[in-house]
This record gives structure tokens, C-alpha cells and sequence, in this order.
């Protein structure tokens, strides 16, 4: 019976044993399931490669897109940027062929200066609208970012030095910008 007992304890120590190495044994088949092959690895990597490159082709076309269109925005602005501006000066324009109508049928000149002062006056609205103004100069200081000097004069006076004395064209500004300078004499 010692013989039957001593089989049966040593079956036990067995069984742990056998169960240690059956765990090893998965341990190391799950390990080799985890770790791709070289083959695998590569194949995956390509995979990734082709996606990334695919998504960079897309993006380099909508970037190509996107500056074909800007330039093409610029070039139509270029072409039509003045158009709203030109429009709204046709009404002038016809008001000029009205006046010039006007003086080969009448010969009151009266209402010839009329005519002319009122397409003046709707002309200064226009650039009033447009944010033009004249630069007021006479019997102010000389301003070089403002006043182009064409000729000094002696001063009438010693409060006249470095003021503008007159003003052969009237300057313009649009917003805080000049537009053309006006042109001035300068007292000396």
C-alpha cells in the first residue's frame, strides 16, 4: 500500500509541474502570436506608408486648389475692382452730355452755370460717398506728406513764412491716405 501511496503523491507533484509548463507553453504561443512576422510588419507598414500617401496627395491638391482660385480671386479683382466705382460715375457722365445739349441749344448762360454747378455738386457727393476729401491748404502750413511745393514766393508778411501762399491743384485724400498731393506756393 506504501507503493500505491507513494504513485499518488508522486502523481501530485507531477500534475503542478505539467501544468506550469502546459501555462509556459501558451505564455510563449501567445507571445509568438503577438510579435508579427517580418513579412507581417512589413506588409503593415506599407499599408500605413500608402494611406499617408494618399492623404498627402489629397492635401497637396486642395492646397494647389485653393491657390489656383486665390489667384484667380486676385486676377477678377484687378479686372473688376474699379467696376462699382466707374458705375456709379455714369450718371455724371450723362449729365455732362445733358449740359453739352444744353449749351448748343440755349444761349442762357445763367442756367448753363446751373446745370454745370449741379453736376458739380452731385460729383462731390460721389467722392464725399467714396471717402475722397480735398485737402484744405491755403493759409496752412507747408506739409511735405501733404503739400508738393511747385514754386516759393516772398511772403507777404512774416506770419506767411513756410505757409502755403496759394494752390494751383487741390490735393485729395481717401481715409487717412493721400490720394495726390496738392500743389502749392510756398511763402519764403
Amino acid at each position: 500500500m506504501a507503493k500505491k501511496h507513494n504513485k499518488k503523491e508522486e502523481k501530485k507533484q507531477q500534475e503542478p509541474v505539467v501544468e506550469q509548463q502546459e501555462q509556459l507553453n501558451a505564455e510563449a504561443q501567445q507571445e509568438e502570436q503577438k510579435e508579427p512576422t517580418a513579412e507581417e510588419r512589413i506588409a503593415q507598414l506599407e499599408a500605413e506608408l500608402a494611406k499617408e500617401k494618399s492623404q498627402y496627395l489629397f492635401l497637396m491638391a486642395d492646397l494647389e486648389n485653393m491657390r489656383k482660385r486665390n489667384l484667380k480671386e486676385k486676377a477678377d479683382l484687378l479686372k473688376y475692382g474699379g467696376e462699382g466705382a466707374l458705375r456709379d460715375l455714369l450718371p455724371v457722365v450723362d449729365d455732362f452730355e445733358r449740359a453739352i445739349e444744353a449749351i448748343e441749344k440755349n444761349s442762357d448762360i445763367d442756367s448753363l452755370k446751373e446745370g454745370v454747378q449741379l453736376i458739380y455738386n452731385k460729383f462731390v457727393k460721389y467722392l464725399e460717398r467714396n471717402k475722397v476729401t480735398p485737402i484744405e491748404s491755403t493759409g496752412k502750413d507747408f506739409d511735405d506728406n501733404l503739400h508738393e511745393a511747385i514754386t516759393t514766393f516772398p511772403a507777404p508778411d512774416e506770419s506767411m513764412r513756410g505757409k502755403v501762399i496759394d494752390t494751383t491743384i487741390k490735393g485729395y485724400m481717401i481715409d487717412d491716405k493721400v490720394l495726390r498731393h496738392a500743389k502749392v506756393v510756398v511763402g519764403q
